[in-house]
C-alpha cells in the first residue's frame, strides 16, 4: 500500500521532466525535500530519469504524461492521487518548438501541433489537477513561457527574436501569457505566474535540446525563476511574468 503524502509534505508535478529544464526543476525541488512527480510523455525515459533522481536520494514518482492526450492526463491525475491528496506546485513545463516556417508558407497544420502542447496541453493538465491544487494549503502553478511570447520583446529590434519570422512558437507562448493572467484572476487562492528560462535584458537563454544547446545559460540558471515561483510565499505575486533577472514586460 502506498503511503500518501501529508499536508506537511511538499508535492510538485513537473510536466516534460525527463530532461532539460523540467528534469532540473524536478531535481532542485527534490533536493529541497519535496515529493516530486516527474511527468514524461516517453514512459521509458521518464522512468530512467526518475531512477537517476532516486539514486541521489530524491523522493520521485515517474508519471507517464502526454499533455496532448486527455486519457493520458486523466491517468496521470489518478496516479498522483494514489500518492497524495494535495498538490502544492504544478510546473507546466512541457513544450514544443515547432518549425520556423515563414508566415508566407505557414498553415494551420504548422501551428496546430505546437498549440496542442504549449497551450491546450496546459489547459488539459491544469484543469485535471485543479482539485488537487485546491486541496493544498498554498498552491502555486508555474507556467513556462518565453521571451518570444512577449510583445515587448518581439517588437524590440534589438532582440534576435524580432527577426525570426515564424508564427507557431511565439504566438503559442503569447497565449500562455494570457492563460496565466486569466487563471490568476479566476483563482486568487492559487498563485499562477509565467516564467521564461532566459534573460530578456541580456538576450541570453538556457541551453536545451529544444535550441540544440546554443544557449549561454545552464539549465540550473534557466530554472532559477522556476524555483522562485515554485517556492513563492502566500504574500507573493500572482499573474506576473518574470525571468531570472526580474519582471518581463508583456
Amino acid at each position: 500500500m502506498v503511503a500518501m503524502a501529508t499536508q506537511t509534505t511538499h508535492t510538485a508535478l513537473v510536466t516534460g521532466a525527463n530532461k532539460g529544464l523540467g528534469l532540473e526543476t524536478a531535481r532542485r525541488l527534490g533536493a529541497e525535500g519535496w515529493q516530486v512527480f516527474l511527468g514524461s510523455r516517453d514512459e521509458a525515459r521518464g522512468r530512467a530519469a526518475a531512477a537517476a533522481l532516486a539514486a541521489d536520494g530524491i523522493d520521485v514518482v515517474a508519471v507517464p504524461l502526454d499533455v496532448t492526450d486527455d486519457d493520458s492526463v486523466a491517468a496521470a491525475e489518478r496516479l498522483v492521487r494514489e500518492h497524495t491528496g494535495h498538490l502544492d506546485v504544478l510546473v507546466n513545463n512541457a513544450g514544443a518548438p515547432g518549425t520556423a516556417v515563414h508566415p508566407a508558407e505557414a498553415t494551420v497544420a504548422d501551428l496546430a501541433p505546437v498549440f496542442d502542447v504549449n497551450v491546450f496541453g496546459i489547459v488539459r493538465v491544469t484543469h485535471a489537477f485543479l482539485p488537487l491544487l485546491q486541496a493544498a494549503d498554498h498552491p502555486r502553478v508555474v507556467m513556462v513561457s518565453s521571451g518570444g511570447g512577449a510583445f515587448s520583446v518581439v517588437t524590440d529590434p534589438n532582440q534576435a527574436v524580432s527577426k525570426m519570422h515564424e508564427l507557431a512558437y511565439s504566438t503559442s507562448k503569447a497565449a500562455v501569457n494570457m492563460l496565466t493572467v486569466r487563471y490568476a484572476q479566476a483563482f486568487p487562492e492559487i498563485k499562477f505566474n509565467a516564467v521564461t528560462p532566459g534573460e530578456v535584458a541580456t538576450g541570453k537563454f538556457a541551453a536545451t535540446d529544444m535550441n540544440m544547446h546554443r544557449g549561454q545559460l545552464t539549465v540550473t540558471e534557466g530554472t532559477d525563476v522556476f524555483l522562485r515561483f515554485a517556492l513563492v510565499g502566500p504574500d507573493g505575486p500572482t499573474g506576473v511574468f518574470e525571468d531570472r533577472l526580474g519582471p518581463v514586460a508583456w
